[in-house]
């Protein structure tokens, strides 16, 4: 079978901690060895998100940390905004559906800002997306929370942080944002598998117990103490603190100052070639993911598959922007040689356009 390289936005090239960890021996979950690889995750995640809360370790993906947040901390019935302007802030609207509440939507074009201004009042929470990965909109969180906390000076601002953490800035308690999920496949370099669910001082005030295998309430009760409620993808939680613990100790701005950078690479050449980025406003750009219209009358795949030909997949478009955007990403881990011959062949594909 053929080696390829992921340019998509998730899942993403494994960080060579996530690999030496997963190929150790099998942990059992209930050791003091596993105790010690979930007490690092749930200690750095906080850190690094920028709350003095706590984080719980979902065994699923980022939407099951979504889904554990909705439910855990808003009771059926309960009026929340939801802003659309992607694929995953349309999926805050439909997990809180899901769930009973009453999601009041703001629409706006895909590749728009959310704009604070549009904030409503007489609301109980905001469930917003910071890194809108269908887009490669990076939305004004701190604004929005900053708003939403001004009307409503008692709603939840809780916050899809999935291709924001370790690669955007993410400071919650200062943002006055309350909660957030974030995934194991995307900034942080390892395999699909953890939803991690970060609590702030008034999240956690108001956890309600829900459900019963995503039962927030439940599973931090079972982390304080070292355990979980039930069986863990221990191999992924070891993956995911080793990747964790060596970008703490490297230093995380000195990251995400290299996150932004390889992004922009990617820009810089679709500009170059005419290519328009789906982003409206420049400042605006996730570092997840950077994406482009199509040319008038080009199909995705006079991109993805000469990228693949030479050993590169990227990601096309999804709901509406389907067949007419493609994305790039180089979220996940690359040694240096490897990006720029990334860069290099993405030049000469779009060249060819």
């Amino acid at each position: 079978m053929r080696t390829e390289k992921l340019l998509t936005p998730g899942p993403v090239c494994l960080h060579p901690a996530a690999r030496r960890a997963l190929a150790g021996p099998q942990l059992h979950h209930r050791s003091r060895p596993a105790e010690e690889l979930l007490a690092s995750l749930r200690k750095n995640v906080s850190a690094v998100a920028g709350t003095e809360g706590e984080t719980v370790v979902l065994t699923g993906s980022g939407t099951a940390a979504m889904v554990a947040l909705v439910s855990g901390l808003f009771a059926p019935g309960a009026r929340v905004w939801v802003p659309i302007a992607g694929k995953f802030s349309e999926r805050w609207a439909e997990i809180a559906a899901s769930a009973g509440l009453e999601p009041l939507v703001s629409e706006y074009d895909w590749g728009q800002t959310v704009s604070p201004a549009d904030v409503p009042t007489g609301i109980a929470g905001a469930l917003l997306t910071h890194s809108e990965t269908s887009t490669g909109v990076l939305q004004p969180l701190a604004e929005l929370a900053r708003a939403v906390r001004e009307r409503n000076p008692g709603a939840l601002v809780v916050a899809d942080a999935v291709t924001s953490f370790l690669l955007s800035e993410l400071r919650l308690d200062d943002w006055q944002v309350d909660a957030a999920a974030i995934g194991s496949q995307k900034g942080l370099m390892s395999p699909p598998g953890l939803g991690l669910a970060v609590l702030g001082p008034r999240a956690l005030a108001a956890l309600r117990p829900s459900g019963y295998y995503l039962n927030l309430e439940r599973e931090l009760r079972a982390q304080r103490a070292g355990q979980t409620a039930y069986t863990p993808a221990i191999n992924l939680v070891a993956a995911a603190a080793a990747v964790l613990e060596e970008v703490v100790n490297d230093g995380v701005e000195a990251h995400l100052k290299g996150k932004l950078y390889q992004n922009d690479r990617f820009y810089e050449i679709g500009q170059r070639v005419g290519l328009e980025p789906v982003p409206q406003e420049e400042g605006a750009r996730s570092p997840a993911t950077a994406a482009f219209y199509l040319p008038p009358g080009a199909k995705a795949a006079a991109v993805s598959e000469p990228m693949l030909e030479r050993g590169w997949r990227i990601a096309g478009g999804q709901g509406p922007l389907k067949g007419r955007i493609f994305r790039i990403s180089a979220m996940g881990y690359l040694e240096e040689a490897e990006l720029e011959r990334a860069y290099a062949d993405f030049a000469e594909v779009m060249s060819l356009l």
